[in-house]
């Protein structure tokens, strides 16, 4: 929605949304790259595990992931008797589509034992195609979590990976050359410049956020100054700003968090490492497409139990290493009433 629309349209569509949601026993999800408006509307808003993870256990009966895709797709897994709803078929992701499960195969027959780590970030089939996924969060953990002589294929963010071979110290990593459109545009240069700009500011990395993978990577390689720099789960990310004397934040990741640390903490100032990382997949979800997805029951998201059934094991592995947690909108919003 722009920001020409009214606030009283705001207000009125989610009273609507919260109402049938209501009456359809749904829950709402929303990753924290969404819009404003609908984040403040669900009932969970966080990353793609920790969302996951709720769609998992939740009582209800529908689950409108407000997310992209491949998100609704692992909810649909996880949770195969729930109705799985994605508000736009348009939300894709431009780091999932760098490979697909015809490229996976021909990869692993090129290194035929090797072990195939998928972020989070890929579709079903190519989840069905790997040994384990990860987030950027526990990627680390994961890598650890295999035998060191074991060859492993890491994919699609070529960020991510070169990140966890230097941590790992492993280098029969093989890194499978993809990168989202938004984090590959927050580089060094634009973290330089918002700490010369805001030196007193703290340098928040969101790890489990793929738009933070290369600012996360380029830490690690020396390419920007560690001094002042926290990386941060989502609820470490939230909360670091009650737990410092700073006053004010730059945060590496795509701007739809700033919406939920301006909101959490008023009295302080948040900056965004680079204005335009935007998602335009995330941003295509607005009010009037979630009301639609109540109203209509769609667009329902449902896998093939073949694929499901290969692609569980693997998303499950990722749930059991490392955490992801999810919290509610900020003061003053119930999606339960």
């Amino acid at each position: 929605m722009s920001q020409s629309v009214p606030d009283r349209e705001v207000a009125e569509l989610q009273r609507r949304i919260k109402a049938l949601a209501k009456e359809r026993n749904a829950v709402i999800l929303a990753h924290n790259y969404e819009r404003p408006e609908v984040q403040d509307v669900a009932h969970y808003v966080g990353d793609s595990l920790g969302l996951s993870r709720e769609a998992a256990k939740t009582d209800a009966e529908v689950i409108v992931f407000c997310g992209v895709h491949f998100m609704a797709e692992t909810a649909a897994i996880l949770s195969p008797e729930k109705t799985v709803l994605l508000p736009d078929l348009a939300a894709g992701c431009s780091l999932a589509s760098t490979i697909d499960a015809e490229q996976l195969r021909a990869w692993k027959a090129e290194h035929p034992g090797a072990v195939v780590v998928a972020y989070v970030n890929t579709t079903a089939e190519v989840k069905a195609e790997s040994d384990y996924c990860c987030t950027s969060g526990n990627a680390v953990e994961v890598i650890n979590a295999i035998p060191a002589e074991k060859e492993i294929l890491f994919l699609p963010d070529m960020f991510l990976g070169a990140h966890v071979r230097r941590v790992t110290g492993r280098q029969n990593i093989h890194v499978w050359m993809g990168e989202c459109h938004v984090h590959a545009g927050i580089d060094p240069e634009n973290i330089r410049l918002q700490r010369k700009l805001h030196p007193e500011a703290e340098f928040l990395i969101h790890p489990e956020c793929g738009c933070a993978t290369s600012v996360v990577e380029a830490v690690s390689a020396g390419d920007v100054d560690p001094e002042g720099v926290h990386i941060l789960s989502t609820e470490g990310m939230i909360k670091r700003p009650g737990e410092s004397s700073a006053k004010s934040f730059i945060v590496a990741t795509e701007v739809g968090i700033l919406h939920r640390l301006e909101r959490a903490y008023p009295g302080k100032t948040f900056y965004a490492a680079n204005e335009r990382a935007s998602c335009a997949y995330m941003k295509v979800t607005t009010l009037p497409k979630v009301l639609g997805a109540l109203e209509r029951l769609e667009h329902r998201i449902t896998v093939a139990p073949d694929i499901a059934a290969k692609a569980k094991l693997a998303i499950e592995r990722m749930v059991s290493i490392g955490g992801s947690q999810v919290t509610p909108p900020g003061p003053g919003v119930d999606p339960g009433e």
